[in-house]
Formats: structure tokens, C-alpha cells, sequence
């Protein structure tokens, strides 16, 4: 297993890689910056912490909403389907509406 640095929101983290993942890795960070971004250049939330969560769930609800994705249907404990989803985002949303006003 090699290790790689790798720059996300313009912070540099070393992650260790397995031989012949380097190009997923790329794409997963490429995916994970470009979500943070986005949300920290909306202006909404300056909160790094709170970035990242918002962008790991709408990463995940991504995931959730492709073609052939596990459903609750599915009966996994842990699956969502995309309303909850919805509905948690707004929440989420709704709480870090002030987050600007805290810094």
C-alpha cells in the first residue's frame, strides 16, 4: 500500500492508497473538494467541520439516488430512502442557516 498527499479545500492530507487504486482515489478527492467548494463558495456555511458533513451527505445522497442504489425496500438498516434524505438536508440546512453569524 503506497501513500499519497492530496489536497482538499485547500488543506494537504496524506491517505494511504492501494496498488492500482490511484486513479479512484483522484476521483473520490476530485468529488469530495468540488462538493466542498461549492458548498463553502455558496457562503452559507464557514465552518469546515460543517462543510464536510454537508458534503458527505449530499455525496451520499448522490449515491443513493443512482440507478440500481439500495433502497429501504431493500431492508438494510442503515438505507434511506430519498425523501428522509430530503428531509434531513433541510434540517440541516435550517440549523446552519446562522453558522455564518457564529464566526
Amino acid at each position: 500500500m503506497k501513500q499519497m498527499e492530496v489536497t482538499i479545500l485547500g488543506q494537504s492530507y496524506l491517505l494511504a492508497c492501494p496498488d492500482g487504486g490511484e486513479a479512484s482515489l483522484l476521483a473520490a478527492v476530485a468529488s469530495v473538494d468540488g462538493e466542498m467548494s461549492a458548498i463553502r463558495d455558496a457562503g452559507k456555511v464557514k465552518a469546515r467541520e460543517r462543510i464536510a458533513v454537508l458534503a458527505a451527505l449530499n455525496l451520499a445522497y448522490q449515491l443513493a439516488e443512482r440507478p440500481g442504489a439500495k433502497t429501504a425496500q431493500s431492508g438494510g438498516p442503515s438505507s434511506l430512502d430519498s425523501v428522509q434524505i430530503d428531509t434531513m438536508l433541510a434540517r440541516i440546512d435550517a440549523a446552519l442557516a446562522s453558522d455564518g453569524q457564529l464566526l
